[in-house]
């Protein structure tokens, strides 16, 4: 299962994180981590509780997969926060890499996103999605195999 923060596979003994699901969503966010674009992610508490992991922690690395499942980046978690989604700021919300003006904006895509049919499916049902509902937000930094390219 791929989603947005949750560490999957094991590789190499460096958990792996798969970002959004395989394909475009999925490259464009290892492409901005690449590029320094993205520092930031956000997970939906419920998908951690289902799958029995564990809410990560600062210090913790990852190896970043892209959509071959090969590893692209890794990086090293610097915050982990769970908090409501209403308390998401505009500047994390910008530090997602996608472009997002402002929190309403990131709001909007999340909410999307976890209502979506791939993590439906997955958790066997819709989430209910709403202000109060809890994500694991987290901040990162690249540690390799590359630093962020200069763009």
């Amino acid at each position: 299962m791929a989603y947005d923060g949750v560490p999957a596979l094991e590789d190499d003994d460096l958990p792996t994180l798969e970002l959004a699901f395989p394909g475009p969503e999925r490259d464009r966010g290892v492409a901005a981590i690449l590029d320094g674009q993205k520092t930031a992610l956000t997970g939906l508490r419920e998908i951690y509780a289902h799958a029995g992991e564990a809410i990560p922690r600062a210090g913790q690395r990852f190896a970043v997969l892209d959509s071959e499942a090969r590893p692209a980046v890794t990086i090293e978690l610097t915050d982990v926060r769970v908090v409501p989604m209403k308390e998401i700021d505009d500047a994390f919300a910008r530090a997602e890499g996608r472009g997002y003006a402002d929190a309403a904006q990131w709001r909007t895509a999340h909410e999307e996103f976890f209502r979506s049919a791939g993590v439906s499916a997955y958790l066997g049902h819709t989430p209910v999605i709403d202000g109060d509902t809890l994500v694991v937000a987290q901040t990162f930094r690249v540690v390799g195999p590359e630093e962020p390219r200069e763009g």
